[in-house]
């Protein structure tokens, strides 16, 4: 049994302990790593939605702990393995334990906040590397909801309430307003915060509210029938205020303009491109018939189908460079005109695929489905679509011209 200095003091960051056990090639959990258990430890295991502490365990480096409830903590280290029975001095990587215990803090924070608000408890929480998420059971979400609850949040933080750890029986649990059951037996450690809540935990957290600092919520979504909420504490939100403050300033630069300025005219800008990309579509069709007209002119008659039709075209070409909805573009301007069908195709400019758009004229004969799936075959790719229109592609570019032919030839030959 290991006895967890962190239940009571979570600012503790150095202490000393005997060396219980070590396992140089441990199972389960620990597979193949080199675990140490403890007689003391002022390390928190992985749980409760709170990554474990890391630090060190006299010379050997401690990168993560497991928590086996009454079997004790497991250290998992690399470097130098202590002996069994040897005085160890372990140190906490405090800058991780107080970025810990900020979030954590800050999570019974908020999650009172829209209790209290709105009735609505938190269902999970998980303590990622840069920000944090709870599952809230609150059914109509808003904006303006979620920013009441950072508003409360963070007025209780600079209150700089304290923060106590109570430990409490069964009993005297079952009397206590807590904000939520707890599934452990026994005595239960609740952390309280003055005036405000008390929750059963397990984790590290702040003496007082103040040193949480400051809570932002970053954004929020409907999830599995909750309300996701992502948010960060203290030190994670300056750092998340520097970084979008430097995207903010790169952007404001673009337009030599200042920061605030750069929503306005990133908003002028898009306008301003729908606009032109309008303008844009539209020439693009006019060259697309443009072009039709020219590639039709090179085309000869052939005869497809069963009906015998002498006045059937087919266009084959292969671009370089042209885009799906280019090649599509240029297609449906060639088979616009009774009797013709479109076999063309285009490759990246990179040169690493090829892509097809097969198309036919509604009295032209010819299955464009079929065809893709033939020619797709020779790309090593994939495509499909209607008898009447059918797109695919695939990586070997070497053999875009003998698909074309080759499909090309296959409506010829059909009688």
């Amino acid at each position: 049994m290991t006895e967890r200095l962190y239940y009571h003091d979570s600012h503790l960051a150095e202490f000393d302990a005997r060396v219980l056990r070590v396992e140089d090639d441990a199972s389960g959990a620990a597979a193949g790593r080199t675990a140490v258990t403890l007689d003391r430890t002022a390390f928190y295991p992985t749980g409760g939605g709170q990554p474990s502490d890391t630090g060190t365990l006299g010379a050997a480096r401690v990168v993560e702990c497991i928590d086996l409830e009454e079997a004790g903590v497991l250290h998992i280290i690399e470097g130098a393995s202590p002996a069994v029975g040897a005085r160890v001095a372990g140190r906490i990587d405090w800058p991780r334990r107080l970025d810990h215990l900020q979030q954590h803090t800050g999570q019974h924070i908020l999650s009172q906040a829209f209790v209290r608000l709105f009735d609505a408890p938190t269902r999970a929480f998980r303590m990622l590397e840069r920000a944090c998420e709870i599952d809230v059971d609150l059914r109509d979400a808003s904006d303006e909801r979620i920013e009441q609850a950072v508003a409360l949040a963070n007025r209780i933080i600079w209150e700089d309430r304290s923060v106590r750890v109570r430990q409490v029986s069964p009993a005297e649990a079952a009397a206590l307003p807590l904000r939520k059951d707890s599934a452990r037996e026994g005595d239960l450690r609740i952390i309280e915060i003055e005036d405000f809540d008390l929750s059963p935990c397990g984790g590290t957290h702040a003496a007082r509210t103040g040193e949480v600092g400051i809570l932002a919520v970053r954004s929020w979504e409907r999830a599995r029938g909750l309300t996701r909420v992502e948010f960060l504490a203290g030190g994670r939100v300056h750092a998340d205020y520097r970084r979008a403050n430097d995207t903010a300033r790169a952007v404001a630069a673009l337009f030599s303009a200042g920061r605030d300025d750069a929503p306005e005219l990133a908003a002028r800008l898009i306008e301003e491109n729908k606009t032109l990309l309008r303008r844009l579509r539209a020439l693009e069709e006019i060259a697309a018939r443009v072009e039709a007209e020219e590639l039709i002119q090179t085309a000869t008659a052939t005869t497809v189908g069963d009906a015998g039709d002498a006045h059937t075209r087919i266009v084959t070409h292969a671009f370089t460079d042209r885009d799906a909805e280019s090649l599509k573009r240029l297609a449906l301007s060639i088979i616009s005109r009774p009797g013709h069908i479109a076999l063309l195709g285009s490759t990246d400019t990179d040169g690493r695929a090829a892509r097809l758009i097969f198309a036919r004229a509604a009295d032209a004969h010819g299955d464009m489905n079929a065809l893709m799936r033939e020619a797709c075959a020779l790309l090593e790719g994939r495509g499909g679509g209607r008898p009447d229109l059918a797109q695919g592609g695939g990586t070997n570019v070497q053999q875009l011209p003998h698909a074309l032919h080759t499909a090309a030839d296959r409506l010829k030959s059909t009688q």
